[in-house]
């Protein structure tokens, strides 16, 4: 019996692009179940690879921009300008990302986000009413006072002198506007529902994957407490405490705090411009991934809503994932979650991933088939 198959996963961080995840387990799955239909669906929450997925999405153009990363090295990127409805899209890991950084090289409090500002200032001069804004895989934790400050917005101390480093923001006193706004809407596409703060906040959860040592959360976290207790202050409103501000890093609460941006996940926003239900009402079966599946892909990570949205429907969801951990609570939501590493050493499957994902597609095809066959 043939099956329409909906095969959307994100990128495997590191290794493959959600389009190249896409068409290695399409290669392997047709290798088992030739007479299957395909529908190939590659997805994003805000993280790497969103900006060519929306673009595609919505018809966007992609435009060449000079700027710098992270660690302030001057860096050729791209944003994207969808003429009819004058909307922007802007990937932050295309500038900020941790994947465009040497590997241990720099200390995150050696990094900010100045060079989103350049995305920013590009999209307002061609005209942009809409900004869209994915802000998932950065390399930063500073609470989006790089960006802010480099788009006008002065942080001063006590002494009204300005703050050029955000580790020295748990010495700041007052904040001051710029005279213009950029734009009139700022959609910021989240792929964590971390607020700024506290234990699940986004030094503690995210920052030891971008350096961030337990003996650095004090300093950090006392800088942007102070951030947002100023912001607070001043603009009678708790951006900390919005869902989402955590993300990357804490510029998911400079967005909202400096650009007057609305936090939305970054695959329900995705999904929508994707028709993503009409999709599952046509589908059999679908095959989601990501580099990893553990905890974290159920804590607002496309592939984890993905997968609850297949649940809802009863429809069967196969995750596949570089390596797999916490399979007990992954179970809640998949039909089964199987890893690179199961079949392959961890250093082979970082090295051929493609290869490696096509092969374990076609097992599962094959495993598929004889269990349809019962």
């Amino acid at each position: 019996m043939s099956l329409k198959v909906l095969i959307a996963p994100d990128k495997f961080k590191g290794t493959l692009t959600a389009h190249a995840a896409a068409e290695a387990i399409a290669r392997g799955w047709r290798k088992a179940r030739p007479a299957d239909q395909l529908d190939l669906l590659p997805i994003s929450d805000g993280g790497d690879g969103f900006g060519e997925i929306l673009s595609g999405l919505l018809g966007a153009r992609p435009q060449r921009l000079k700027t710098v990363d992270a660690a302030e090295r001057p860096l050729t990127s791209t944003w994207w300008w969808e003429l009819k409805n004058r909307t922007a899209i802007i990937e932050s890991a295309r500038i900020v990302g941790l994947a465009l950084l040497p590997p241990r090289k720099f200390h995150p409090f050696q990094l900010d986000t100045r060079g989103l500002a350049a995305a920013f200032t590009a999209a307002a001069r061609k005209g942009a009413r809409r900004c869209i804004v994915g802000i998932g895989g950065s390399a930063t934790n500073d609470g989006g006072f790089g960006v802010a400050r480099a788009l006008g917005w002065q942080f001063l101390n006590q002494h009204d002198e300005a703050i050029e480093t955000w580790t020295a923001l748990h010495s700041l006193a007052s904040i001051r506007a710029p005279k213009t706004r950029l734009f009139r809407e700022v959609l910021v596409a989240v792929d964590v529902q971390n607020r700024l703060l506290g234990a699940r906040g986004c030094s503690r959860i995210y920052g030891p994957q971008k350096g961030l040592r337990p003996e650095d959360f004090p300093a950090s976290e006392k800088c942007l407490r102070r951030l947002a207790a100023v912001a607070r202050r001043q603009f009678n409103r708790d951006f900390a405490t919005e869902p989402g501000s955590g993300a990357a890093g804490g510029l998911g609460f400079g967005l909202c705090a400096f650009a007057g941006a609305r936090l939305v996940p970054g695959f329900d926003l995705l999904a929508r411009h994707a028709q993503l239900e009409q999709h599952l009402c046509a589908t059999d079966l679908v095959i989601t991934g990501e580099g990893a599946l553990d905890k974290s892909t159920l804590m607002g990570k496309g592939v984890g809503e993905l997968a609850s949205r297949c649940k809802k429907r009863k429809l069967p969801c196969v995750g596949l994932g570089g390596r797999v951990d916490d399979r007990a609570q992954l179970r809640r939501l998949f039909a089964t979650a199987r890893g690179i590493t199961e079949i392959i050493t961890p250093e082979k499957a970082q090295a051929q991933a493609g290869r490696y994902l096509e092969q374990l597609a076609e097992l599962i095809a094959r495993e598929y088939r004889c269990d349809s066959k019962k």
